[in-house]
């Protein structure tokens, strides 16, 4: 079995957690970026408010404006971030060349606690095929 498979089968039993960057991986020219995810619903509030401060009220398009921030940050942003967690790791664990690329760019980190307690990580600079060899020896 090679360390991806033995990644996954650590994945799924829950002794290791996949961490990924958000941000590099929610943005343009990411394998996993969704251009409509982050500028579709920002351009209709912002439209929305401007056409309510000209043909209404200012304070109209400012209450929309406001308030179509705040569910943007507290609804749809936690959707859009889970949703690009869900797709990079998908992306990284599909190969191992996937996954070698993201982890050479310091995308992906792997994390581990074990049973006596300690805890174990690994990022771009450590090896992510020693660190599982070492997870299955133990």
């Amino acid at each position: 079995m090679n360390e991806l498979e033995r990644l996954k089968e650590l994945l799924d039993q829950g002794q290791v957690k996949l961490g990924v960057n958000i941000r590099q991986m929610n943005a343009p020219g990411s394998p996993v970026y969704r251009t409509w995810e982050n500028i579709t619903v920002p351009s209709l509030l912002l439209v929305t408010s401007l056409l309510a401060t000209m043909y209404v009220h200012t304070w109209i398009g400012f209450a929309i404006l406001a308030g179509g921030a705040a569910w943007w940050i507290l609804r749809v942003l936690p959707r859009i971030r889970d949703g690009v967690f869900d797709r990079s790791a998908a992306f990284a664990l599909s190969s191992e060349a996937a996954f070698d690329a993201l982890w050479a760019r310091g995308v992906l980190s792997l994390y581990a606690k074990m049973p006596d307690g300690t805890e174990r990580a690994a990022a771009k600079r450590q090896d992510w095929r020693a660190f599982v060899r070492s997870l299955a020896e133990e």
